[in-house]
């Protein structure tokens, strides 16, 4: 009975101190000021990007603006960023031209969310596609977040391409996110 009694005990042990965790390590995840995540997925004909910020990198302010002033600047880092492509300018032997792009935010009225609210922490997260004659053959985006707005400092990439899997991270001011065996 008590050899049983153990591994129960130690399993129940794991399971409480394994959510507190998880879910801090989730709440990290979520939310770093200066940092952009970059998920890249290049297949088939098309390069997909998903981009995931707080709000503050884009705007200097993290819920819906308030004044004229942060109207216009949420106003303008949405056009910069629906003009994906001169934001992300993909190695040109892919000839790669921009496709659909989605932008989430709820506190700029941009989709929906779950969980976010439109005041304190808001996040703007994007989808940006582009159609390419050579997808495969593209090795590198050169960056232009760091260019275009003052809030990032550091990019943190994951990248799955036909070439492998890779993980990179720039730091202001390089903008080649490159990739290769």
């Amino acid at each position: 009975m008590k050899s049983m009694s153990r591994p129960l005990i130690s399993l129940a042990l794991t399971t409480v101190i394994a959510i507190p965790f998880g879910a801090l390590a989730q709440a990290q995840h979520a939310h770093v000021h200066g940092q952009i995540k970059l998920d890249v997925v290049v297949e088939g004909p098309t390069v997909v990007i998903e981009m995931e910020s707080p709000l503050d990198n884009f705007t200097g302010f993290e819920r819906a603006p308030r004044t004229d002033a942060e109207k216009k600047t949420a106003d303008t880092v949405i056009a910069q960023l629906r003009a994906a492509d001169q934001i992300f300018r993909i190695d040109p032997v892919a000839n790669c031209k921009l496709g659909p792009v989605t932008l989430r935010s709820p506190a700029l009225g941009l989709g929906k969310a779950e969980g976010e609210s439109t005041e304190g922490h808001a996040d703007l997260d994007g989808t940006f596609a582009f159609n390419c004659t050579n997808a495969a053959a593209a090795k590198f985006i050169d960056i232009g977040l760091f260019g275009a707005f003052k809030g990032p400092r550091q990019i943190e990439a994951q990248i799955a391409s036909p070439q492998g899997q890779f993980k990179r991270s720039l730091k202001r001011p390089a903008e080649r996110l490159a990739w290769s065996k």
